[in-house]
């Protein structure tokens, strides 16, 4: 018999469950029973206990014995004979409670748990008549005495909202949610191996800066009580990275999370995780080759195909990936030639409105490239060669002038990886820093502040360089085929539920 259907959290509902369970704990201590123990010890995983009775026949009975634990999600009769489905983070098995074999106490103690609840089970393996493999039980332990009932295991949890508030319960409830942030750990675990046997050392910059930098965005600000200063939450790990390099440490990469004070959307969410590496005597060609090989690496390894799907459209990671300069690929879905230097108007008038006054020139360049192109890329591409005004950490460009050699790399119609030949020349960084503080000025609150500790650096001499941002959350909704970021996120940022 299976428990009735329980309401899901935040429908008003539940509230008399509760009650009853929180009654069966007093109960339970009553009698003396502890229902949140210490440990218990010995305890096997059952994927583990699978795998030693895979080739069980129907009906056999063995003398070995398991110590198992999990959570209790399903119960069929209720006589003499009961049995039950036990979970544990990565597999499932049935269990057989019979009144002759554990005893009429332990037998109804069993059967009176409430579903959700963790339970030790020591017991003999057995294949059923049916063919399922079973823990015949001897003894049981009350681990976790659960005082809400779990999302109904046949429907999972209905409400997206409540998917993501309460992520604990969307685990619970669905194999598959958990096996996508495995995949998420198998990724970052990936790109470690990678770099690591590429020779590259993994660092640590700070979280919390004095001056942000490193990217075009607006910080997340706090105050440091006891240096009574104003510090800034990262929006990059850029700038450390190259001090590093400076320092003689010529291949580095951290894995790491920034904080973008921006909106939220199905590719955005304020926090986010990174990976950027720095390559001393390389550019941004050869950080294009590195990610190739990276990704292709990744999606081999983890998904056992260079390949995956998504919106019903297979995406090859197999190098080579197709390049085109960004003028190339704005000029054939919109018509506009943005090596001509055209007007802020002309370049709005795709757009269908005027400029806002404080919209800056490259910045309309950038809202054509993410309205027009950016949508169309689904298969991996590079966008090579931006405009100064867009990139004021790249070198110029070694034969077009008015460009930098940067790209960035798309697929499935998002941006998944920005890359520069870093600008290493301290004077001409100290003039784009100028530029930038006329654009903060004008009000363009993601300009990039002037940071004279990072020309201090600069100015001992950076080798040429190649650096390299890939974003580990949006790889990996396009290798799980995730449709939104909070997919791939275990607690993405929410408004107030109240």
């Amino acid at each position: 018999m299976s428990e009735p259907q329980d309401a899901q959290p935040g429908e008003g509902g539940d509230s008399r469950l509760v009650e009853e369970r929180r009654a069966k704990l007093a109960a339970l201590r009553a009698a003396g029973v502890e229902p949140f123990p210490n440990e218990f010890p010995g305890r096997e995983e059952i994927a583990a206990v699978r795998a030693r009775h895979g080739g069980l026949e129907p009906g056999v009975e063995t003398e070995a014995r398991h110590r198992i634990a999990g959570r209790l999600l399903a119960r069929r009769g209720m006589g003499k004979v009961a049995f039950l489905d036990l979970e544990d983070g990565a597999a499932r098995i049935q269990i057989q409670s019979r009144l002759d074999l554990v005893g009429e106490e332990a037998h109804r103690g069993l059967l009176a748990l409430d579903l959700g609840d963790l339970v030790g089970i020591d017991g003999v393996a057995m294949m059923s008549r049916r063919g399922e493999l079973t823990i015949q039980v001897e003894a049981w332990t009350l681990l976790a005495k659960s005082l809400r009932p779990p999302p109904d295991k046949h429907h999972g949890l209905r409400d997206v909202e409540t998917r993501y508030r309460h992520r604990e319960l969307d685990l619970l409830s669905d194999p598959e949610v958990r096996q996508l942030f495995r995949t998420r750990a198998e990724v970052i675990a990936e790109v470690r191996r990678s770099f690591d046997e590429w020779g590259f050392v993994e660092v640590e910059t700070p979280v919390l800066q004095p001056i942000y930098g490193g990217a075009l965005a607006r910080p997340f600000t706090t105050h440091h009580n006891a240096l009574d200063a104003r510090l800034y939450l990262r929006i990059a790990t850029e700038l450390y990275l190259k001090r590093c390099v400076v320092g003689g440490i010529e291949k580095v990469y951290e894995v790491g999370k920034n904080f973008r004070n921006e909106g939220i959307s199905h590719k955005h969410n304020p926090e986010f995780t990174m990976l950027e590496w720095y390559e001393a005597y390389a550019d941004y060609e050869d950080g294009a080759g590195r990610l190739e090989r990276l990704i292709a690496a990744i999606s081999e390894r983890v998904l056992g195909s260079t390949v995956v799907e998504r919106n019903g459209v297979d995406i090859d990671f197999k190098a080579p990936w197709k390049r085109l300069t960004l003028s190339e690929a704005i000029a054939a879905e919109t018509g506009v030639d943005i090596t001509t230097k055209p007007s802020r108007r002309e370049l709005a008038e795709p757009l269908g409105r005027k400029p806002a006054d404080e919209e800056v020139w490259g910045k309309l360049v950038d809202a054509l490239l993410s309205k027009f192109v950016e949508p169309k890329l689904i298969q991996p591409t590079f966008l090579f060669d931006y405009p100064e005004e867009l990139s004021p950490f790249a070198k110029a460009h070694r034969s077009k002038p008015g460009v930098v050699e940067r790209w960035e790399m798309f697929c499935g119609g998002i941006e998944l990886a920005n890359a520069f030949s870093e600008l290493n020349d301290p004077d001409e960084q100290r003039r784009r820093f100028s530029q930038q503080a006329a654009e903060l000025q004008r009000g363009d609150d993601e300009a990039q502040p002037h940071d004279e500790d990072f020309l201090f650096a600069l100015e001992h001499g950076m080798p040429p360089t190649s650096g390299v941002g890939l974003g580990i959350d949006r790889l990996v909704m396009i290798l799980t085929g995730a449709s939104n970021l909070r997919e791939v996120l275990l607690f993405p940022a929410m408004r107030d539920a109240g």
